[in-house]
């Protein structure tokens, strides 16, 4: 790993651009990287606020901040990019600004929770963001992440991390609130654009993700003029890291079946 990158795979091969989800960093791909790293180049950024990553400015738009740091870092020639929860946003928006330099798109659960319709699941989600806007704004962002983690996590609790990882994800939760404006106003105004993408994309689900996440991909391969979807049996949302294997395998068939 160098400066918040960590790479897999022979120099030379097809790149594949990984973006990772909120409160984690680069290394959470280590597992799939290496399934897929016999025939692909794989190059995963610590993304701002996370990691090694720039620490980012706190004034500024964080999906813009997010977004001009993987442009920067995206390998030459087309390049197939991968991006799980809030980073499969950032790579949708890569994928639209970035046309000519994309050769494909891989979205694992992208949470733009605006593409979603009103009802139910969507309100229930809005509600927990709520709940824990005045936490973060108050110092408590262990409650904070604790509630975050409820919701997104692995399936175990905030309590029962290794102190450290506890302590990361929590200093981390101010970026959870700074993603508001994207994930559930779309301020960067991805959903009017999907039509502009132009790669063949693969859209990926857990099937014990909560239900907002299906509708949220309802509107994208509505949106998306290339599409296919896969169903992850008895995953959740943290997938690529719990079940790395079952979401690598589809994504390498993906890349390959691209040539």
């Amino acid at each position: 790993m160098s400066e918040g990158i960590r790479r897999w795979g022979p120099e030379g091969a097809p790149s594949v651009f990984l973006l990772h989800c909120a409160l984690a960093h680069g290394g959470a791909w280590e597992k799939l990287a290496r399934i897929l790293s016999d025939r692909y180049r794989l190059i995963a950024p610590d993304m701002v606020g996370h990691g090694a990553g720039p620490d980012g400015d706190r004034t500024r738009d964080y999906h813009d901040q997010a977004t001009e740091q993987a442009r920067a870092l995206l390998p030459e020639g087309p390049v197939h990019l991968v991006g799980h929860s809030f980073g499969a946003t950032v790579a949708l928006r890569l994928a639209i600004e970035e046309a000519e330099r994309v050769a494909s798109l891989t979205m694992y659960e992208p949470v733009l929770f605006a593409a979603a319709p009103d009802g139910d699941a969507k309100r229930r989600n809005a509600e927990t963001l709520a709940s824990m806007t005045p936490m973060i704004a108050a110092g408590d962002t262990e409650q904070a992440a604790r509630l975050f983690l409820s919701v997104w996590g692995a399936g175990g609790t905030f309590d029962a991390l290794p102190p450290p990882q506890a302590a990361y994800m929590a200093e981390r939760m101010w970026t959870i609130a700074a993603q508001q404006p994207s994930l559930h106003h779309d301020s960067a105004r991805l959903l009017p654009r999907l039509g502009t993408v132009a790669c063949p994309v693969l859209l990926m689900q857990g099937s014990a993700s909560p239900p907002v996440i299906g509708q949220i991909l309802d509107r994208l391969e509505e949106g998306l003029r290339d599409t296919r979807r896969i169903l992850i049996e008895g995953g959740g949302h943290m997938a690529p890291v719990t079940h790395a294997k079952a979401v690598a395998e589809p994504i390498g068939r993906f890349l390959d079946g691209l040539g």
